[in-house]
């Protein structure tokens, strides 16, 4: 989708090796109790989901900061255990428009690659600010299940 002044919308590509099964990351991104640890770029402490896992069906994430939260909601666009998840995705950070993100879990020596892929951004900078946040949030993940090993 083009941007108003017809330029391709920018979009953002996060690779990382994840030391677990696909079933497992696929699980730890539609688990609520599993997102509050990792779900949190930044200064974010944690963050509370409601998720309801299906074609059509509605998300809400609150990242809770020491100071502040910041929403995020959409709905779920493809549904694929345990290999992708497509779900749309609205916050003051893309200055609440629908932007859409994809989840691809690969199976790979070591674990698990995840490819996430952040399109149809209002703006480069949006980007900007995902492509770290998206970062800080993979990182985390990883985390999350190195520490659980």
């Amino acid at each position: 989708m083009p941007t108003p002044n017809g330029a391709p919308a920018p979009k953002l590509v996060i690779r990382r090796i994840i030391p677990a099964t696909r079933e497992e990351v696929f699980g730890a991104w539609t688990d609520p109790e599993s997102l509050r640890h990792w779900m949190c770029p930044g200064d974010i402490l944690e963050a509370e989901a409601q998720l309801d896992v299906r074609v059509g069906g509605a998300y809400r994430i609150l990242m809770k900061g020491k100071d502040k939260a910041y929403e995020h909601t959409g709905v779920y666009q493809v549904v694929d255990p345990p290999a992708r998840l497509v779900f749309t995705w609205i916050s003051a950070g893309t200055d609440h428009q629908a932007t859409l993100v994809s989840v691809e879990l690969v199976e790979r020596p070591g674990g698990t690659e995840l490819v996430l892929t952040h399109e149809r951004f209002p703006s480069s900078e949006a980007r900007d600010r995902h492509q770290r946040g998206w970062g800080q949030i993979a990182d985390k993940l990883a985390g999350f299940f190195a520490r659980s090993k």
